[in-house]
């Protein structure tokens, strides 16, 4: 178990988010993201997918992801992110994207950024994005290349209603190791969901409110703190 506490907190760094999709990054580590923002560090959040970048989305219209992206807006202007970042890769079709060409286009995230610390989902969260975005990530962070070496720490983060979804009982579940005190920070993250409107859900939804405020206190009593996040470590180089 281990919490990070003031001296650990990245202040001064460039923090890369991945989002499979908008408002991933704000329910997974959005109290984190105003912590470190408001330490001084230079938070980047990167958007993977959207509408699709050759042909229309079969499911939803473009408005829908115009729609989104104008909440996110306001959510990681609330939070104090530096810059959203956005692909089109197609949403809830990463499968179907050969894994070259997502390799491709995270590598391009991260040489553009070039971060020392990484938040990135949950490699067994039940949504296949999610996933297959921790593939790709673990490609451009790789410690054989310049740019993985420059990478100082990867947390792997919980998104409600798919970290917790998965098939624990028949592969890993969310078992986190390190927790952020956002005692400070909470209201910030709470206020930044809502921005989500599209998203909210009424409770008991997990993609409610008051579910997002009872995780992050649950949490935060693991560690004895008013409220925390908490994270997987995939790598820490000290």
């Amino acid at each position: 178990m281990h919490r990070i506490d003031e001296r650990e907190a990245n202040a001064g760094q460039t923090v890369l988010v991945l989002a499979p999709h908008a408002d991933d990054e704000t329910l997974g580590c959005g109290g984190t993201i105003a912590r470190l923002a408001s330490e001084g560090s230079d938070v980047v959040v990167a958007v993977l997918t959207g509408h699709g970048a050759v042909h229309p989305h079969p499911i939803y219209d473009q408005s829908v992801f115009d729609r989104v992206r104008d909440e996110a807006k306001r959510a990681h202007a609330c939070l104090g992110v530096r810059e959203t970042i956005y692909r089109e890769l197609p949403a809830a079709q990463l499968p179907e994207v050969p894994m070259h060409e997502l390799n491709r286009v995270v590598h391009e995230v991260f040489a553009e950024v070039e971060p020392q610390t990484v938040f990135v989902p949950f490699p067994f969260d039940l949504h296949e994005d999610h996933r297959r975005v921790f593939a790709a990530a673990s490609v451009a962070w790789r410690p054989t290349t310049a740019m993985g070496r420059r990478i100082e720490a990867v947390y792997a983060y919980e998104t409600p209603s798919e970290t917790h979804w998965n098939a624990h009982t028949i592969e890993p579940g969310f078992s986190p190791n390190v927790w952020m005190d956002i005692s400070d920070h909470l209201s910030t993250k709470l206020e930044a969901f809502s921005c989500f409107e599209s998203q909210v859900q009424e409770p008991p939804a997990a993609r409610s409110l008051v579910a997002l405020e009872s995780l992050a206190r649950w949490r935060g009593s693991q560690v004895h703190v008013d409220a925390a996040e908490a994270f997987v470590l995939v790598r820490a180089v000290r």
